[in-house]
Parts: C-alpha cells; structure tokens; sequence
C-alpha cells in the first residue's frame, strides 16, 4: 500500500478531509501534516511538511491544496528531491507523472472542485513515470536543481 502525505492551508481544510476520505476508499495510507483548522496557517509549513516526508522516504508521494495551489507549489519546489505540479485538470496530473516524474501534486481549493480534484489525486496516483526520452530532462532538472546550471547550456 501506497504512503501519501497530504498537507493544506487554512484554505484547504474541508477539501482535504474530503479527499483523504477519498484516498482512504481507494485503499491508500495516508500522513496528513497539514492543518485541520481554519485558522491562518502558512503554506510553505505545509509544503515542508509533505516534502520532508517524501525526502526521508516515510512517504512515496505528496499532495498539497491551498487556494489556488500556486502558493504551496512554489514553496515545494524550493526543496531539494521535488517536482511538485500545481494543476487544475485530471490530464496534467497524469502527464505530471508520465512525462516529469512529479512526486508533488498541488492544486487550489478555491479553484477546482470536489469531483476534479478526485480525478487529479486518482491520475496523479496510478500513473507512474514513463522514463525513455523524459528522463534526459527530468535529469536536467535535478541537474538546474544542485549545479544551477545544465552541462553546455550557459
């Protein structure tokens, strides 16, 4: 069984019950490290809290929601080992997967609804990465990641 680790703003709190709800049904484990209250929470807590896990291995894949999933997926991509993927739609999260090997995917509460997000988290979830021709650039992207360059690009 799958590990997941979700966090959330104070934006995100319904829907993140709503969709560890949903994760549960589908038979996923899952780590919630984002808040359960709708009081001010900052997300780039959330974010660290979700990518920490997956950098330490206690977690295979992360899910971030605040408003507009822009905020927490900006934050994620600061930490070193992530590629998160804010989307709004099922079919970038599954490309997320398949072609860039996100371990991130982040998207707004007030943005998509209910039903999008299940299709977001359930592509997201059971696309895996397809290699071949996208790994040279996914390893460009660890390359920009710790050299801050690519190897004959200046």
């Amino acid at each position: 069984m799958k590990k997941i680790a979700i966090g959330n703003d104070h934006a995100a709190v319904e829907m993140k019950f709503k969709i560890v709800e949903y994760l549960n049904e589908l038979g996923y484990e899952v780590i919630n490290v984002g808040t359960d209250s709708e009081d001010s929470f900052d997300y780039p807590v959330a974010s660290f809290n979700v990518c920490k896990l997956i950098n330490e291995k206690k977690a295979e894949l992360g899910i971030l929601i605040c408003g507009t999933g822009v905020g927490i997926s900006i934050a994620a991509n600061k930490i070193d080992g992530i590629r998160a993927a804010c989307v709004s739609e099922a079919l970038s999260s599954k490309l997320s997967r398949e072609h860039n090997n996100a371990n991130v995917i982040c998207f707004g509460a007030r943005v998509v609804g209910l039903e999008v997000a299940k299709d977001i988290v359930k592509n997201f979830l059971e696309t895996d990465f397809l290699g071949g021709r996208h790994e040279r650039r996914v390893s460009q992207i660890t390359e920009l990641e710790n050299k801050g360059s690519i190897d004959g690009i200046k």
